[in-house]
């Protein structure tokens, strides 16, 4: 039954009565299991159909009950139930007149109604109209009638429930011991999908927008607990607790996550604030011993304020020298008691007072104890405390012996939760045009452009168009009106009024159907960009990218108020049309303000480099968050960059100021300030300006003189540096519009120097960075991460924002893609927001969720993005690409409806030719077991394929021996223990070699979505089960990584019989699958794409011969350069007398440069490579099979980094710690 009714409320709501009637039922009979102690998922299943059979909801309207709401219907239950006892039944004449506080517990009616009889409590509930009346019973006979059942109904129906909101506030943030090893709760990695499981689910609909942030806010607080209870598993199983044989703690191992607490004392406890009952504040000091590396231990002293840690006791039971078993259960070997969280405040000084975070370096404390000011959550304090106090529990915070941190990056969940937890305490208020949507409901398409009232008819689209056959090609549906007939002017910007939108606005307004023509016109109108200023580089970027007409559809539909949704397959341009997007609502719309949010730093970086390249003032430019140091420019668009910048431009102003008060002979320090600065321009500048229009002014009909503006105009002097001459007099207009253009380059001087005065004002960086935020900037960007953790600091500072632009929306979690809506607060109970545009791709890979259970069962890998697409809301499909040839484009356009090709993948040189040394532009290889040994793994999860990572490194080594660059390759897998093993190979086959070097990335597909190289080497790993690729959406990001070439390493026997990548290995098998080579040819490639080498190609047939061949070929390069170099040195001349040339060479400089990082935590583990840039050439070369790597030396490194077959990916932060692994194949540490 209790299955039954979850599964009406899946698909909406149970009918009000037959809820009533059954919960009663099934609260009978799970009272009773209880006491039997059969306790299971069933309970809880329970308790969640009770949950949402009293959801805060209207049951007839479906409209959202405030607290308020639900304390007048409570009252009015318990008032019905009074007036009842009081008319019908005098015994109850003490319950009628009490107060409603002392009669709505559960003990109170029990102990009123429990001692009546069956007759009178059938009474009561036939009066209320819970049962049927005695006469319609054999009508009605379904209806359980009995003593037990009607009490039930009439307790559960009128009993007093806490506000979900007042349960939610006291709910701990931090999980306890008792919820992180809890598999009812959260589940094992070992989930099989078969079962019923208590957890909420994201499916298509929520009740409300509360209901929608508690789901979320469940399922992320669950999530996060299973990457908890790794990251304790892991730590706490490095320290190797034993029982030593006073029955102390004993060591017997380390951790870098991980210290033993010296000494845990709590030094504060706050008075609860009014209306709450727990502490307002709990602070504790806790000493550990940093007895440790140098670099370990900067890293617990840079531990910064808000970093979460964790307090943990264990009393293991095991005596000292029992190893550790990791295939046996966790809690019984270490004998962990409790759990805690914490917040850090920071590290104490020798003074005992916390050490701020700032820009000044820390303080060098003498010896190795360090002790750590933290918060405690103050609600577990409270818990813990009434525990003791209640039920003579132990007290928790005397037994602390570990203290524990995670790393940063995947440590951010309290702040999330908090932040959930805000919006729930908030009134949440999305736009009217968006709630419906957002909750599964209306018309999928109401917030579509087209069915906005607010359809704008006219608007500047900009650069957008390179000349008019653009425009006319773009929107071949339209009839093109224009509204010129001289060619001179026919040139972009192009203004376009749509007249289909003015007759919908018509049609509106007159309470009629449009009368829309079979094709609508659009007239545009051409215009000049006003003249900004004499100097060459005050002429504006421009576009210069011809956008297709689905791409036009998408910036246009960008451009409109109302919800866009662009799904960009692999290379159709996603990212320049947010760009373009962006560039046209800011010169279109100056007064609003723009919100970019991303999933990752990399493709905000990507946009904001774009954005530079367009015509977009940088100081109107804001990045929030860390990242931006990866920006492949020398300008630094944070918060302090951007203060810094606007300073130093108000000096430069400052300057131009001076030297323009110079020029007109004007005395006085006009420049010395903002302020006097402006006065100087309204009572000098502008005076003169004014003058000068004055006296060239034409009177009637005459024709002024064309010398008169030159002879006349003021500004002469400061603009002496100008091109000349200054006024080209073939023209008075053109004259005119060259003064003109004049006068707004000195206006834009003191127009920027007012905005800057605030700066002037305020002394310190951080109110100036917080003015920029607020008043300043009109782009402002920032990763999804950044805006959950930082929601409740900008809300405050009045941050304000029209637009929402989202890029990589399909790999943004629901909750994360929500907040963003939410980081303002409303306007007279309405938002301003007026236009949210998704950019993403929901057939490529999904938001990274580890645990199965929450993946699958509760999909809660289900983006938004993905959600609203899948509810049916208006797409636009961008269906041309132009990243890969044809060819390769052909292994994966099959996912989508439609995917063309650009002409330029057709037509450019670098397309054209063929991959030089290969006989095919992409081949899938077939690779067989080496020593009879095909996949290995040696920790669960933990897979690697020696032969595929030799035959990678191998046909890398032979390309960069053709001269192919190291940056355009890249070997790519699907496993993390793969790719440290491919790593370990090319470390000491290719690392230390100047002529090799190392390949751009060597990292997994899921970490390269989103990037693309020249050439792509896979290696597909598996040999027993398909594993993990069985997800087509991680086949399609594997295919559509490469431009010109992609080479796939696999057992093709395994592959080529799974039924869901059948349509691209049924293309890759139509070759041959043995690597075929054109060993005659170098880079680059002369020969044409599709033109066969001359020679027969080398058949490679397994990979110890592809291996001898590079070596061999590798000998045979060596001695040609010897040759070539000794024969130089006999035909030497003295300096002076020798003809410089540049030599031809097949193998260019070793670009070196290029780190091995997928993102900032493989930093440490590339370190050394980083070193390697200069390395001398080695004395001798080692045959690549001299030694082999035996992938079980990673043992112990994989119980640090473990993948999943089906469910866990590698966007998951990466657990390897170069100091805690196993010594590598090469002999030295894991460092």
């Amino acid at each position: 039954m209790i299955a039954t009714s979850l599964i009406w409320l899946r698909i909406r709501r149970l009918p009000f009565v037959a809820l009533q009637l059954t919960l009663p039922f099934a609260g009978a009979r799970t009272f009773r299991c209880a006491e039997d102690n059969v306790t299971n998922e069933g309970l809880q299943l329970l308790e969640m159909l009770k949950f949402y059979a009293r959801f805060e909801i209207n049951d007839e309207t479906g409209d959202p009950l405030t607290d308020h709401d639900m304390t007048q219907l409570h009252y009015s239950k318990i008032t019905s139930l009074q007036k009842a006892a009081f008319s019908k039944f005098p015994d109850l004449r003490m319950f009628a007149l009490a107060n409603v506080a002392s009669v709505d517990t559960r003990d109170s009616l029990l102990e009123h109604f429990g001692s009546l009889s069956l007759d009178k409590l059938r009474a009561i509930a036939t009066y209320l109209n819970l049962v049927p009346p005695e006469e319609r019973q054999h009508i009605e006979d379904w209806v359980r009638i009995d003593h037990e059942f009607i009490l039930e109904l009439l307790v559960s129906r009128h009993e007093r429930r806490a506000s979900q909101l007042e349960l939610l506030n006291e709910m701990p943030l931090y999980p306890t011991e008792d919820i992180i090893w809890n598999e009812n709760i959260v589940p094992t990695e070992y989930f099989s999908g078969e079962g019923c499981l208590a957890l909420p689910k994201l499916n298509l609909q929520f009740l409300t927008l509360h209901d929608y942030l508690l789901r979320n806010f469940n399922l992320f607080r669950l999530e996060s607990t299973y990457e908890i209870r790794q990251d304790i598993e892991d730590a706490v199983s490095r320290l190797n607790p034993w029982k030593a044989e006073d029955d102390s703690v004993y060591f017997g191992g380390w951790a870098r996550m991980a210290q033993p607490i010296v000494n845990f004392a709590v030094v504060e406890v706050a008075k609860p604030n009014i209306g709450e009952n727990h502490p307002s504040r709990v602070r504790a000091d806790i000493t550990v011993n940093l007895n440790v590396r140098r670099e370990i231990k900067n890293e617990w002293e840079n531990l910064r304020k808000h970093d979460v840690c964790f307090l943990i006791t264990v009393r293991p039971s095991v005596p000292i020298g029992t190893r550790y078993n990791f295939r046996e259960p966790f809690l019984p070997q270490v004998g962990l008691v409790y759990v805690r969280g914490c917040e850090m405040e920071g590290m104490l000084d020798s003074n005992g007072r916390v050490v701020e975070d700032g820009p000044e370096p820390r303080p060098d404390l003498p010896g190795d104890s360090r002790t750590f000011r933290v918060w405690l959550d103050c609600n577990q304090y409270r818990n813990d405390m009434d525990n003791v106090a209640q039920n003579g529990a132990e007290d928790v915070y005397e037994t602390f012996n570990i203290l524990m941190r995670r790393k940063p990056k995947e440590n951010n969940f309290k702040a999330v939760l908090e932040t959930i937890r805000n919006l729930m305490n908030t009134e949440c208020v999305v736009p009217d045009w968006l709630h419906d949507i957002i909750l599964g409901y209306g018309d999928p398409s109401a917030a579509h452009y087209s069915r906005m009232p607010n359809e704008i008819a006219k608007m500047d689209w900009n650069d957008t168009f390179l000349d008019l056959d653009h425009l006319r090609d773009s929107f071949p549906s339209h009839e093109i009106k224009v509204k010129t007939d001289d060619p001179s002017k026919l040139t972009p910007p192009f203004i376009l009024n749509f007249e289909e939108v003015i007759e919908k606005h018509c049609a509106r307004s007159e309470d009629r159907e449009p009368v829309l023509d079979q094709k609508q016109a659009i007239v545009v109108e051409p215009h000049i960009i006003p003249s900004r200023g004499p100097y060459l580089y005050n002429e504006p970027k421009r576009n210069s990218i011809r956008f297709t007409p689905t791409q036009i559809e998408a910036i246009r539909a960008g451009m409109q108020p109302g919800l866009t949704l662009v799904v960009g397959p692999p290379g159709t341009g996603k990212t320049d049309v947010a760009v373009q997007i962006i560039s046209n609502i800011y010169h279109n719309f100056p007064a609003q303000r723009t919100l970019i949010v991303t999933h990752s730093n990399q493709a905000l970086n990507q946009l904001f480099e774009k954005i530079m390249a367009l015509d977009v003032d940088e100081r109107h430019l804001l990045r929030l968050g860390h990242g931006e140091e990866a920006l492949e420019t020398e300008k630094d668009f944070s918060r302090y960059g951007r203060v810094n910048y606007v300073l130093a431009k108000r000096l430069e102003l400052l300057q131009d100021v001076q030297r323009l008060q110079d020029s007109l002979g004007v005395q006085g320090d006009q420049a010395y300030t903002c302020e006097t600065a402006g006065h100087f321009f309204l009572y000098q500048v502008l005076a003169r300006y004014e003058r000068f229009l004055a006296s060239v002014k034409r009177v009637g009909k005459k024709a002024a003189p064309l010398s008169i503006i030159d002879e006349e105009f003021p500004f002469h002097k400061f603009f002496d540096d100008a091109p000349k001459p200054l006024f080209k007099k073939r023209s008075y207009e053109e004259d005119m519009e060259i003064a003109d253009g004049c006068f707004r380059y000195i206006e834009k001087i003191f127009t920027q120097l007012e905005e800057f005065r605030a700066f002037e004002l305020l002394r310190s960086g951080l109110d100036r960075s917080k003015y920029l935020l607020v008043r300043e900037a009109r782009i402002i960007a920032m990763t999804c991460t950044h805006a959950a953790l930082k929601r409740s600091e900008l809300v405050n500072l009045g941050f304000k924002y029209d637009n929402i632009l989202m890029e990589e929306s399909a790999q943004i979690l629901e909750i994360e893609t929500f907040i963003p809506l939410l980081l303002q607060t409303p306007q007279d109970g309405y938002s301003r927001l007026k236009r949210w545009i998704m950019i993403g791709d929901h057939h490529q890979l999904p938001p990274v969720i580890k645990n199965m259970a929450f993946q699958k069962y509760s999909n809660m890998e289900q983006s938004l993005f993905t959600r609203i697409v899948r509810l049916g809301v208006p797409t636009v499909d961008l269906d041309e690409q132009g990243r890969a040839r044809p060819s390769i484009c052909n292994l994966y356009n099959w996912r989508y409806k439609k995917l063309g090709n650009l002409r330029h993948v057709q037509t450019w040189p670098e397309y054209c030719v063929a991959n030089p040394g290969f006989h095919y532009d992409f081949q899938l290889i077939n690779v067989e077991d080496f020593n009879g040994v095909g996949e290995s793994e040696p920790s669960p999860n933990f897979y690697q394929n020696l032969a595929e990572a030799e035959y990678c490194v191998a046909v890398f080594m032979y390309m960069r021996l053709l001269g192919y660059p190291a940056e355009k390759i890249s070997i790519l897998t699907t496993y993390n223990g793969q790719k440290h093993l491919i790593r370990d190979v090319v470390n000491i086959r290719c690392a230390k070699n100047p002529l090799i070097g190392m390949p751009h990335k060597i990292t997994t597909v899921d970490k390269y979505q989103g990037q693309q190289n020249d050439y792509i080497l896979l290696s597909l790993v598996r040999t027993k089960t398909v594993g993990h690729l069985r997800d087509v959406r991680r086949l399609v990001v594997a295919m559509s990584r490469a431009r010109l070439g992609l080479y796939v390493f696999a057992r093709v026997s395994l592959f080529k019989n799974c039924f869901e990548l059948t349509p691209a290995f049924h293309q890759l098998m139509e070759r041959p699958l043995n690597l075929h080579l054109a060993v005659d040819e170098s880079y680059p490639s002369q020969r044409p794409v599709d033109k066969t080498p001359d020679n027969p190609p080398m058949e490679v047939q397994d990979m110890p011969q592809m291996a001898q061949f590079v070596y061999d070929f590798y000998i045979e390069k060596v001695q040609a350069m010897k040759s070539a170099f000794y024969g130089a040195q006999k035909v030497w001349e003295k300096p002076g007398n020798v003809t410089s040339s540049v030599p031809e060479r097949n193998v260019p400089e070793h670009p070196g440069g290029d780190r091995d990082t997928d993102d900032e935590e493989d930093e440490e583990e590339t370190k050394p490579l980083k070193q390697r840039k200069a390395l001398p050439a080695q004395k001798e070369v080692v045959p690549i099979l001299d030694e082999t790597i035996d992938e079980e030396q990673s043992e112990q490194r994989s119980s640090e980094t473990m993948d999943t077959d089906e469910g866990r990916t590698e966007h998951d932060e990466e657990r390897t710690e170069p100091d805690e692994a196993m010594v590598c194949e090469n002999g030295s540490n894991g460092d």
